[in-house]
């Protein structure tokens, strides 16, 4: 009585003329809830079901709430950083503490390592070029090490769809991430900042095939340029398993790939948040002969290092299962290496993606026909 009561007061209500057409589809749904499902039976259901509820969906929220209270104290465990960059500013230590609870996330979630720091200098610029995962959660967390272990800013190249995220804005002002130009991030350079740049951008990261983590750079000038303008040393980069906790799905692949290349609307279907062992490799600072070196020979250099990184630590095809059990189990470089080689080639040979990897810089993704990428696009998160 009290709901029929309350629809037909809202059907009494004066509506605006562009309004009235959706309250009275609205009250149709509701009349016909009322009309036809069977409240009471729902409340029998309930309270019949309520005890396997509270025995089987409780527990999983204690989970939560232990693990919630390990990132707490994980927090807390850093509770002087945090006081003594408040002391410095208000901003520095809403960083810090931004940066200690993904730091948390990282440590529980993923088990996150970070081997190279030492090759980051303490002060002065340094280039950060790395291997896109399908969700730059790598980057958080080394963005939340090198404010906590360095007491350094990472400044990041975004991609300009970032900043039209409703309240993104404001995170992004304070971790220092811009959708650069080759000019903008030369100056962040050249000011002593540390920098890094997925020059595969969004196309890496939605398309790239997690079998084999092929690097979809095309020809991305722009980064190489700023080698040369800053003169700044160059850190390659690469996270195993960054392709196996988010994934996009096989199917429709290519179409999306198609949508995203006609519009640069990146609406591929993601899923994932598997808890599988990540670890971010840094490695050994590049430097150049800066005055005689061409971008193109830059990127070439910078490419093979990445793709180093890429088949010294990644186990391949990727995996998701491994991925997980390796945050059970210890490894050793040594393990199945033979194996992976050959794993590699037999997928290569299936579906030919070994090109892709082993290709020049001008024959990348040449399956889709695309030699006509932007030059100066420098790519980003």
């Amino acid at each position: 009585m009290a709901i029929s009561q309350w629809i037909q007061a809202l059907q009494d209500i004066t509506w605006p003329e562009f309004l009235q057409p959706h309250v009275e589809v609205l009250l149709l749904w509701i009349t016909w809830s009322v009309d036809y499902i069977d409240f009471d039976y729902l409340e029998y259901l309930l309270w019949l079901l309520l005890p396997f509820i509270i025995v089987f969906v409780l527990p999983i929220f204690l989970v939560f709430f232990i693990y919630g209270c390990v990132i707490f104290l994980h927090i807390y465990g850093l509770r002087h950083q945090i006081r003594e960059a408040y002391h410095t500013s208000y901003w520095n230590g809403a960083r810090v503490a931004i940066a200690s609870f993904w730091d948390g996330v990282g440590s529980v979630w993923h088990g996150y390592e970070l081997h190279g720091l030492e090759n980051v200098p303490d002060e002065g610029a340094a280039l950060f070029i790395y291997y896109h995962g399908c969700l730059p959660l790598d980057v958080y967390y080394l963005i939340s090490k090198l404010v906590i272990h360095k007491k350094r800013s990472l400044h990041c190249v975004g991609d300009k769809f970032i900043f039209k995220i409703p309240g993104w804005r404001p995170l992004c002002k304070m971790f220092s991430i811009m959708a650069g130009t080759v000019e903008e991030c030369t100056a962040q350079l050249k000011d002593g900042h540390l920098l890094c740049i997925a020059p595969g951008g969004v196309r890496e990261a939605l398309f790239s095939d997690p079998n084999v983590y092929d690097i979809l750079w095309g020809k991305r000038l722009g980064f190489a340029k700023v080698v040369i303008g800053s003169r700044a040393p160059v850190i390659p980069m690469f996270t195993e398993n960054c392709r196996e906790s988010f994934r996009t799905p096989e199917w429709g692949r290519t179409f999306f790939r198609w949508i995203y290349e006609k519009t640069k609307i990146p609406l591929c279907p993601i899923y994932g948040g598997f808890p599988v062992k990540m670890v971010t490799h840094l490695g050994k600072p590049l430097t150049f002969d800066y005055d005689n070196v061409t971008p193109e020979e830059v990127r070439r250099a910078i490419k093979r290092e990445v793709r180093s990184l890429i088949r010294e630590h990644q186990k391949l095809p990727g995996s998701i299962i491994r991925g997980i059990a390796q945050r059970f189990q210890s490894r050793t470089k040594e393990q199945s290496s033979a194996e992976e080689i050959e794993l590699l080639h037999q997928n290569g040979h299936h579906n030919g993606h070994i090109a892709t990897i082993d290709a020049d810089d001008e024959t990348t993704d040449r399956t889709l026909g695309r030699d006509h990428e932007e030059i100066e696009e420098i790519g980003g998160l």
